[in-house]
């Protein structure tokens, strides 16, 4: 139910203390955030895992920023698993509105009410729009989701690709971050008894305006390191075989250093690594890289590069930093 605010519609507080009283409580401390977020089976270094514990403990927006596939959209659900919490998730795109984003009247259902209420002879205007503009025809949009109590406690509001709108879509929802609140003209304003944990990822393919990320904790998800990678990798698929978990990390870690257009994410690591157990790879080969290369570039321009003899030179180079290392 939704927390209007003009007098008529006021708090109902047992019900909210109640929620409260249930809610799970979010960690005390930043070794408990690596824990919470590793039960979920994610790997965090200590400076993500103690920007997030600032979120949770200051309750103000994170704003995540870094490449493609980096694991950005991966906190937001693992927190609100780990948490018992709703996962609400505004996908943001070009043209995004507030009809898509917050609320819109259910139009065809409003005209159905005013036709049988007209059909029973009832002729009160102020009646029938008091009543057609009421809960029961509002379509809630994730934002306005978000402002909604729940049992579990506050839902986790996950605003992804953010980079992907317009600056009128962000001034509106620098707002609505201010207060945790959103005005309907129809109905009042509705704000949330508790604010919800909000997760704001972006891809940086355009800044984003710095009012809003002064209402947030800034955190840069960079490209893991060879060690953490690996811990990814053993952490999502424990039965991979040690020699080929190794080739992998090491081969797209040099991958990255190389000049490519998209450079393969943690997304793409664990993507390959199932396409080589699949087609049963204990260890790479060339005609195996050549085979799966689509898994882990997606630019023509990148699997040219690497198929004209780069590919081949940086799995020799694999083999033998291995081998001595072996």
């Amino acid at each position: 139910m939704l927390n209007v605010q003009p007098e008529t519609l006021g708090r109902n507080w047992s019900n909210v203390l109640q929620a409260e009283s249930n809610f799970m409580s979010v960690p005390d401390s930043i070794d408990e955030t690596m824990d919470t977020l590793h039960s979920g089976g994610y790997v965090a270094d200590r400076s993500l895992a103690t920007v997030l514990f600032l979120s949770l403990k200051m309750k103000r927006p994170l704003f995540l920023e870094g490449e493609a596939g980096v694991g950005k959209t991966e906190i937001a659900k693992v927190l609100s698993q780990a948490l018992g919490r709703k996962l609400i998730r505004l996908q943001c795109y070009e043209g995004l509105d507030i009809s898509s984003a917050v609320y819109e009247w259910n139009y065809s259902a409003q005209m159905i009410e005013i036709r049988l209420r007209e059909a029973a002879g009832e002729t009160s205007k102020n009646t029938i729009s008091q009543d057609i503009f009421s809960d029961k025809f509002l379509i809630k949009r994730p934002l306005l989701q978000a402002l909604e109590s729940d049992k579990s406690g506050p839902p986790v509001l996950l605003v992804d690709e953010l980079d992907r709108t317009d600056e009128a879509f962000e001034a509106f929802l620098l707002e609505i971050l201010s207060d945790y609140q959103i005005t309907i003209p129809e109905i009042g304003t509705v704000s949330a008894d508790e604010p919800p944990i909000v997760i704001i990822t972006t891809n940086r393919t355009r800044e984003i305006h710095d009012a809003l990320k002064r209402r947030c904790l800034y955190h840069w998800v960079d490209y893991p390191d060879a060690e953490r990678e690996m811990q990814i990798l053993q952490t999502k698929m424990p039965g991979i075989g040690n020699r080929l978990s190794r080739e992998i990390i090491a081969y797209v870690q040099k991958l990255r250093h190389q000049d490519l257009f998209k450079k393969p994410g943690v997304a793409e690591t664990l993507d390959w690594a199932t396409a080589l157990i699949e087609l049963d790879k204990l260890a790479l080969d060339p005609q195996a890289i050549s085979d799966t290369i689509g898994v882990i570039l997606k630019y023509q321009d990148d699997i040219a590069k690497i198929a004209s003899g780069e590919g081949a030179e940086l799995l020799r180079e694999v083999k033998t930093e291995l081998s001595e290392l072996a």
